[in-house]
């Protein structure tokens, strides 16, 4: 019985636009239960088959509208169904609040002082590397998941609360994979959006998901990657912010990309095209989150050209590099070389060994005093392009040089 049950509780809860946590508020409800007995997580073990509802099932048919042999009906086979975000979220639950809070009230002061400091953490990123900041992140990150876990709050202040350690977790994860720790930032996004999905905001654990889609894109797991960034963009739905679904769409092109193939070609192209044209929209004035300001047309510019250095057509990759870099700001010096190695791998494409070993140049020397994985992972990239053209003097003296 369990799995056609927990098939029919994810069909039925999925119909009604409903995330785990809002079903379980409502099981409560039609329960009629002080308290959160039922929490997302229990949700998630019905729906996969590990528990069944048992006595929770009259009020899960309740609350679901349905009657109670509507949940135990067995299902025709059919293909399986996409994945969604509640497929990546983590197996326990590490934002459940203890049963007895040492901790007193949290208010929304406490709440804004927070959010202060997620900002100052994301600045900090713009300027500083993974390996600067890794330690700062984790700190901020623990000692709010302990102030959710062991203080008291309202319902709203709770809901805030989660939403900053969402977004504290994107940009910890973001850190955390600079750094090169990977399986410390899956971690850190899976926590996240758990906390983004029991706060039901969307647009927040659509940018969680599509970070960790990137991750897994850059780190063996295109095919992972590809469900995760394409839940991320159905998840949040037609009606995300657009500097949101520009960004969510940036994500499902870069992981068709990595999946490779003449069809995800077409695939990634297309969703380019659907970012510039959801950005497009930022102007007719619908407000997107604080935390998306670095989303802009130069930024989509950066991701096009990746995309059509990947798929070896530097002819179109190189005048939309040279043009961002033209007008980048310099003291972003981590991103300056991660751009700068995809221009120097597009001109050794564009079989123009001396532009890519000068440019090859600069990115060594800007990565010299970045404590990034990612930088460094270009640089091993950029030479193992030049060493096909090890026979040009220019490309000669950068090999010589790095080893």
């Amino acid at each position: 019985m369990g799995s056609s049950v927990g098939a029919n509780i994810r069909r039925y809860r999925e119909e009604r636009g409903w995330s785990q946590a809002r079903l379980a508020r409502e099981v409560c409800l039609a329960a009629g239960v002080q308290g959160e007995p039922v929490g997302r997580q229990e949700v998630s073990r019905w729906e996969t088959g590990k528990r069944t509802p048992r006595e929770w099932l009259p009020f899960l048919a309740s609350a679901l509208g349905v009657p109670v042999e509507a949940l135990r009906e067995p299902q025709t086979p059919a293909e399986p169904p996409l994945p969604t975000l509640a497929d990546f979220l983590p197996d326990d639950d590490p934002l459940e609040p203890l049963s007895a809070r040492p901790g007193g009230r949290v208010g929304m002061g406490q709440v804004d002082d927070l959010q202060q400091r997620v900002h100052s953490l994301r600045l900090a990123d713009d300027f500083l590397a993974g390996g600067d900041l890794m330690r700062p992140a984790l700190r901020e990150l623990r000692k709010a998941v302990r102030i959710y876990r062991e203080h008291g709050y309202t319902g709203l202040t709770g809901r805030q609360l989660l939403v900053q350690i969402g977004e504290l977790a994107q940009i910890a994860g973001w850190i955390a994979s600079d750094a090169g720790q990977h399986e410390e930032a899956e971690r850190i996004y899976r926590l996240g959006l758990s906390a983004a999905t029991q706060a039901e905001d969307h647009t927040l654990a659509g940018n969680l998901a599509g970070s960790l889609a990137y991750q897994l894109s850059n780190t063996g797991r295109e095919i992972e990657a590809l469900d995760l960034a394409r839940a991320a963009l159905d998840g949040a739905g037609l009606d995300a912010p657009p500097k949101a679904r520009a960004l969510y769409l940036d994500r499902v092109a870069w992981a068709h990309t990595k999946a490779g193939g003449s069809e995800n070609a077409q695939q990634a192209m297309r969703a380019l095209g659907e970012a510039s044209e959801a950005l497009s929209a930022d102007s007719e004035g619908t407000e997107s989150p604080a935390y998306l300001y670095w989303v802009d047309a130069g930024e989509l510019q950066v991701m096009e050209s990746r995309v059509y250095t990947e798929l070896r057509r530097p002819l179109r990759a190189v005048p939309l590099l040279r043009d961002v870099l033209g007008r980048y700001d310099a003291t972003h010096t981590r991103e300056l070389a991660l751009y700068l190695s995809w221009l120097a791998v597009a001109y050794a494409d564009a079989n123009e060994p001396e532009e890519a070993a000068a440019t090859a140049e600069r990115v060594i020397s800007l990565s010299a005093d970045v404590a990034s994985d990612r930088t460094a992972e270009r640089v091993k990239v950029v030479l193992a392009r030049l060493a096909e053209y090890a026979d040009v003097p220019e490309v000669r003296a950068v090999l010589d040089s790095a080893a």
